[in-house]
């Protein structure tokens, strides 16, 4: 433990380091992909629901060009159980398309990129960015975290 009252911001990474295995995301997935759609579905969802809604789509949805190809009422009906369903669905399909189109059904490795895509926000695009690409160019945390770092003035 770290006894001295003044620390580095150096010093207090060190200390986290040895206290806390390295960080990871909750959400399964197997390609950049999939780690986008789940990202996506994870709005207003717990991690658990998505994981569950995930197994299924793996086995149907290969591709890009699986999700723009099957009928939105199909897509909603899959991922129902998440909410806000027709909206996530969109967004899916409208990515798609894009990465269809512009980045040979890819997910692409830039910021500016990810967030060119329909339902993509800074955080869904940092955790793409971290996880598949090993880039940081920002830290993903939810609304509580960014609260109580305000209230500390942290931030």
């Amino acid at each position: 433990m770290v006894t001295k009252t003044k620390l580095t911001v150096q010093g207090v990474l060190q200390e986290l380091r040895s206290l806390y295995k390295p960080p990871r995301t909750f959400l399964h997935y197997r390609t950049p992909l999939d780690l986008l759609v789940v990202t996506i579905l994870s709005a207003q969802c717990t991690d658990a629901r998505v994981n569950t809604v995930s197994k299924m789509l793996y086995k149907k949805y290969n591709t890009a060009k699986n999700y723009v190809t099957v009928p939105r009422e199909e897509l909603e009906n899959d991922i129902r159980s998440c909410g806000t369903f027709r909206m996530k669905a969109k967004h899916i399909q409208e990515m798609c398309a894009i990465l269809l189109e512009k980045h040979k059904g890819n997910v692409p490795h830039t910021m500016e990129e990810l967030l060119e895509l329909p339902g993509v926000g800074r955080k869904t695009a940092s955790i793409i960015l971290w996880a598949c690409f090993s880039k940081n160019e920002g830290i993903a945390v939810d609304t509580h975290v960014f609260r109580v770092a305000r209230r500390l003035g942290l931030s």
